[in-house]
């Protein structure tokens, strides 16, 4: 559904919402293959603030030299 990946010399960042099979969302982050963050929503309105806020750190990313692939 969504899904952003970040490198930097051997670094990976990623970043992932995807729908749940019993409903709801799952938005995940991710560093070096570990996750560093995932949570379950219901709500639509916070998939949404969390895709802003990925958005946000997509761009800080991009801005100190991490390329998008």
């Amino acid at each position: 559904m969504y899904t952003r990946r970040f490198e930097k010399a051997t670094h990976i960042r990623k970043f992932t919402i995807s729908s749940k099979e019993i409903g709801g969302w799952e938005v995940s982050e991710e560093q070096d293959s570990q996750v560093i963050r995932r949570v379950s929503y219901h709500d639509w309105h916070r998939v949404e603030r969390a895709k802003r806020a990925f958005a946000i750190e997509a761009a800080a990313l991009q801005e100190r030299g991490w390329s998008e692939s």
